[in-house]
This record gives C-alpha cells, structure tokens and sequence, in this order.
C-alpha cells in the first residue's frame, strides 16, 4: 500500500514522526509536509506565487518533503509529484489538539485529508487533545489500528473520515464510537488590551464552551474519554433545499 502522510504542525512535529512509524506497518510511506507550523489555515492554497519544497534528511534517513505552503498544498504536490505510484491512502497527523466540532471547518489537518478526497483516495485526519505530555505513540498506535479496520469495512469508494482522540483515552481502556460533527458554535469573547504603543488589540478566548446537546457528537463523546470517528464529506450543497429550489421562479427584470 501506498501511503502519503502529512499534518499541520509541520514536518519536525512528533505526531507526524509517530504516526509514520505506524504507518510503515501498513505499507510505503511518502511524507509531505508544511516546513513550519499551519494550525487554523483552513484549506488555503499557494497559487500567487512558487511552492518552495526542500527534501529533508535525519541523518541517511530521507525524513519527507517539507512544504513552502499550506497542509492542502502539501497534498496535492504530494500527489502530483513526490508519491510514485498515486497513493491509494493519505493520512493527515497527529495533530496536537483536537479537530472536532466546528472547528473542523477551520483545521488545516481536516482541509489536507479533505484534499486527498478530492482526488478520490481514502482520506484519515487525526487528532490528539492537546497535553504537553502527549502521548503520540500511543495515539498513533490506536489510530493505525483504527484506520487498518476503517480500511476493511469501508465501502469500495474512497471515504473521508475524522478521528479524534482524548488524552483520558491513551492510559484507560475505552470505547471507539461513529459520531456526527458536533455544530454547536463556541464563543465569540474578545479580551479587549492595549499594546506599548497604545494600540488596541484583541484576544478570541473561545468561551464559553459550547452547550451539550440532546444527541451524541464528537465533543460530547470525547467529554466521556471515548475516541470518535466522523465520516466526512466536502459536498456542501443543501440537497433537500436544493430539490424545492428547482422548482423557485428566479429571474432578473428588463
């Protein structure tokens, strides 16, 4: 098997290199990865101007590719370039700290696997909460476990899947469950300071926390110590609005 690897921490991140050991089990591995940290880039891309990519090396071990750009762009000059043959799997992390809930619409660790759906081949994101002490090993072994299985009982068309993981989960015994992305929003708190030169800025704190909801989801999952997996997809058209839509009498006067 054929694998690219990448994340959004950059290329000298220890999930990556952790993940990577892993990964060799399953099969070959390329690394493509940003040369310096792309947290919260979203699904950006390099077009305006070169993609700058150098080959880096850990001694006489080739370590990757590591990236001018975006985690989206590392795929797809991954694919285009550095992965002979094609892939036929793309794994994004570990990344450390969690892509779940809405902020998977802003994780660059999500857009780099959302990119490899899009070429249509099997896409893995991967996440561990955030501890200074993170225990990556141990993630990346629960998460190629993860992934081997998600790879026998997925349909035969690529799928695009999200896996997050509690730190509670890496020295307890604990359940993995299939999830919705949990939309509730977080805060929109600003602290409000001044600067030397007096000027005012303003720092998002992210409170409150989003509000439990009725049903099970990711973040309410992970509340538990349970890890989650999330099939994604990156179609966003509303198809039941889309069908009454049809229908709408929509036209510009003369």
């Amino acid at each position: 098997m054929e694998i690219l690897l990448t994340n959004d921490d950059g290329i000298y991140a220890p999930g990556l290199a952790a993940m990577e050991h892993e990964l060799k089990k399953l099969g070959n591995v390329t690394v493509v990865a940003p040369a310096t940290e792309q947290s919260g880039v979203g699904h950006s891309v390099t077009f305006l101007s070169p993609l700058v990519c150098k080959e880096i090396f850990q001694g006489e071990h080739r370590r990757g590719w590591a990236v001018e750009g975006s985690p989206a762009d590392c795929v797809k000059i991954g694919v285009f370039e550095f992965c002979q043959p094609r892939p036929d799997l793309i794994v994004s992390g570990i990344n450390g700290g969690l892509n779940a809930g809405i902020n998977v619409l802003y994780s660059g660790t999500v857009a780099a696997a959302i990119e490899g759906a899009f070429f249509g081949i099997t896409s893995v994101a991967v996440s561990l909460e955030y501890d200074p002490h993170a225990q990556f090993e141990t993630a990346a072994d629960k998460a190629r476990q993860i992934i081997e299985q998600l790879l026998k009982q997925k349909e035969e068309k690529s799928q695009l899947f999200n896996i997050n993981m509690p730190t509670a989960a890496m020295t307890e015994e604990t359940d993995v469950v299939v999830v919705p992305m949990g939309l509730a929003r977080y805060g929109e708190h600003f602290i409000k300071r001044v600067d030397p030169r007096g000027r005012d800025y303003y720092w998002a704190t992210g409170d409150p926390p989003p509000e439990p909801t009725d049903h099970e989801t990711d973040l309410s999952a992970m509340k538990k110590g349970l890890i989650t997996v999330t099939p994604l997809q990156f179609d966003m058209t509303q198809k039941a609005e889309f069908e009454e839509m049809k229908s709408w009498d929509l036209r510009l006067s003369d």
